[in-house]
């Protein structure tokens, strides 16, 4: 289904948790959050409803975050369920990886062949800073066998921080070169943290300069209906990817083909725009199917053409609720 400006959206992020096992100092304070109750957030059943209007409607890619979804119970049944559904030609996971190590056989035998894994940090005790106490090696270790199991492609998202991990950029650049990966430097997005106030915005122009320094830089042309939002190069004789996601470029929304589904029922068209659409509330007020495909379609007419801040030239994009509540 296109929307009022012919953008095709055919991708569904949805938010299965807001809990995770982690405390990302740029994602969550210290003391943690107000967690939803168990009725607050849509039930699996609720969830593969709105997956089957939408793929009614054109969807054809699903990808599962949270929170950490791979903590939320049934999730392995309930991924079998999404990949038997006709017309759903993808559902895919982004993760931090703590629990891959043990997860990854099952996971690629519930249908999931494409993962991403955040990774901020390759050095053990800042990554164990930056995560509020994560285990670097159970996150490689995850990754290793992730790759050993079959899964491709395995995508590395790097939120790149001036001051923290933006001497790590040849080290990351070094894993694409080593390995089948797809390693992404995603800018750094402001969502309220006090950790943001602590570090620099470092734009993906500086990252590619400093790895131009070292490396040709050859990209990858992909076709326009498979185009994510990271740009893609390969270095010369590297067996993976080097992705470049500039979160604040006025580009993505040309492009943008996707809706969120957040874990507590809201449809959002847009990640930094607050319009939401309370589907939770049309499914358990005893709607039909026509029902849910009337509000998709108001969703997605409802998408802009640009973001608010971009229509202001705001250098400063900030959203009121936080990326864990969301779901990226």
């Amino acid at each position: 289904m296109n929307d009022a400006f012919n953008r095709e959206i055919n991708y569904l992020r949805i938010s299965v948790t807001d809990r995770c096992n982690l405390r990302c100092r740029y994602c969550m304070p210290k003391e943690g959050v107000s967690l939803l109750g168990h009725d607050d957030i849509l039930r699996y059943e609720e969830i593969e409803r709105i997956v089957q209007v939408a793929v009614s409607l054109g969807i054809i890619k699903v990808r599962l975050t949270g929170g950490e979804p791979l903590i939320r119970r049934g999730l392995l049944e309930f991924l079998k369920s999404l990949n038997s559904l006709e017309g759903l030609q993808e559902v895919t996971l982004t993760t931090n990886g703590i629990l891959l190590e043990e997860m990854a056989l099952p996971l690629y035998e519930s249908g999931i062949r494409r993962i991403n894994i955040s990774l901020d940090s390759l050095k053990p005790d800042k990554y164990h800073y930056i995560t509020r106490g994560g285990d670097l090696k159970k996150v490689l270790n995850g990754i290793r066998l992730a790759h050993q199991k079959g899964f491709a492609p395995i995508k590395i998202n790097v939120v790149i921080m001036k001051g923290f991990n933006d001497d790590e950029i040849e080290d990351f650049a070094s894993v694409a070169i080593r390995n089948p990966y797809q390693v992404r430097f995603i800018e750094l997005m402001t969502f309220g943290s006090n950790f943001l106030e602590q570090t620099e915005y470092l734009s993906n122009q500086e990252v590619i300069a400093r790895i131009k320094a070292r490396h040709e830089l050859i990209p990858v042309l992909t076709e326009s209906r498979d185009k994510g939002p990271a740009n893609v190069y390969r270095i010369k004789g590297a067996l993976g990817e080097i992705g470049f996601i500039n979160a604040g470029n006025k580009h993505l929304c040309k492009t943008c083909n996707r809706l969120r589904l957040t874990a507590d029922g809201r449809l959002r068209a847009c990640l930094l725009s607050e319009n939401e659409l309370d589907l939770k509330s049309i499914l358990r007020s005893g709607c039909s199917n026509i029902d849910i495909e009337r509000a998709i379609k108001e969703a997605i007419s409802a998408k802009a053409e640009i973001r608010e801040q971009d229509r202001k030239n705001d250098q400063i994009r900030k959203c009121v609720r936080p990326m864990y509540a969301i779901g990226g």
